[in-house]
């Protein structure tokens, strides 16, 4: 079956059991910046997926956390994963949170800002927020020039499906214009960014599964290009311990009014 652009129904399970973390320390320097004691923040992830990043900022012992996720296959591993914790799942969007007015005082989007309607999502992000309140925009792309073997694997995608532009990797177009599109924003008084690095060894089947859950290349490349894709990706990793892969996580964070 074909994938929609955008649409990760099918893919939840592999997104849970195999996309890695962000950079604890990018994640400490964000609650560093808000104002309050972590245990007096009231945080919402929108976008929020399976939980990976909603529940690292959870684990700092906030006062409350909401997961928005519109997607249904998503926000179902994400309950499941989050079972220990006391995160809220909630079914809304960017666009429409369905939360009160100034009842955050952290807000983010996790490898997800890209998918909604820039300037919608951010006049609802500022509804919710409080005043002086944090937006944050969050991706971890892997940083393949620190393994010769994850650049021939992204060599040999372009090979095999040379029309395809990244979409959802924090290293598309998006980003490239990000910070100086929030600082612009009437609803912001400022905005910086972050990045850090943090490196993780992989199964092979955990390599694998990162891709498996992937949806913007999937999508463009079609079913029949992809598969030949993962096959060569089985084939020069099926026979190694680990692959060391390096991630970058790169945020935005801008500042309501």
């Amino acid at each position: 079956m074909k994938k929609k652009l955008g649409d990760f129904t099918g893919l939840a399970k592999n997104y849970s059991l195999y996309r890695p973390s962000y950079c604890p320390l990018v994640c400490k320097a964000i609650l560093g910046l808000v104002d309050k004691n972590n245990n007096e923040i009231d945080f919402v992830d929108v976008g929020a997926g399976t939980g990976i990043w909603t529940r690292m900022i959870n684990h700092a012992g906030l006062n409350s956390t909401v997961a928005i996720e519109p997607n249904d296959d998503m926000r179902k591993h994400g309950i499941l994963d989050s079972q220990k914790t006391n995160i809220t799942w909630v079914n809304g969007s960017g666009e429409n949170t369905t939360l009160n007015d100034n009842s955050a005082d952290l807000l983010s989007m996790a490898s997800s800002f890209h998918w909604v309607d820039f300037e919608k999502a951010i006049k609802e992000f500022s509804r919710v927020l409080r005043p002086g309140g944090f937006f944050t925009a969050v991706w971890n792309p892997r940083h393949i020039e620190c393994n010769p073997l994850l650049v021939e694997i992204e060599e040999k995608l372009y090979e095999i499906a040379p029309h395809i532009k990244r979409v959802s990797s924090g290293n598309s177009d998006f980003t490239d214009t990000l910070t100086e599109r929030l600082r612009n924003a009437d609803v912001f008084s400022d905005a910086i960014y972050l990045e850090g690095f943090h490196t993780i060894k992989q199964t092979p089947e955990e390599y694998l599964g990162v891709w498996w859950s992937v949806n913007d290349i999937r999508a463009q490349a079609g079913e029949d290009k992809f598969i030949q894709f993962m096959a060569f990706v089985e084939e020069k990793t099926n026979n190694l311990d680990f692959i060391e892969t390096t991630y970058k996580t790169r945020a935005w964070l801008a500042r309501v009014r």
